[in-house]
């Protein structure tokens, strides 16, 4: 098996990862929302109906984050396809292997990921 062949591997195993938990949570959600017990209308709580807001929100939220996971997956598959997987898109020098064993959709190297992540944290301030 050649290098290629083994994060194509690694990668596809982490989306049908990601896609489970996709579909998992989906399906909680999907629960929730047949069995509402906090209508106020249908003689729920006005807490209840508020909690069950909060966590269909939170659910959203994690649901949009598994879709942007799976979209770097993407972008990682076509990387390999084209030849610059493993390679920093911001200073094009090679990603740690045992970086991409983690986070096989990487695109930073660790430094690059870094700078990035202060970028947004000094935005936020």
């Amino acid at each position: 098996m050649t290098d290629g062949d083994a994060h194509r591997k690694h990668l596809e195993k982490e989306r049908v990862r990601l896609l489970g938990l996709k579909e998992n949570l989906t399906e909680a959600t999907e629960d929730v929302e047949h069995v509402s017990s906090g209508d106020p209308s249908a003689g729920g709580h006005l807490a209840d109906a508020g909690s069950e807001m909060f966590e269909r929100s939170r659910d959203l939220s994690i649901v949009e984050d598994l879709d942007a996971q799976l979209a770097d997956i993407d972008h990682a598959t076509a990387r390999l396809t084209n030849g610059s997987y493993g390679t920093c898109e911001a200073c094009g020098r090679p990603i740690d292997p045992e970086r991409l064993a983690a986070r096989p959709a990487t695109r930073f190297c660790l430094e690059d990921q870094q700078g990035a992540e202060r970028e947004v944290f000094a935005e936020r301030e």
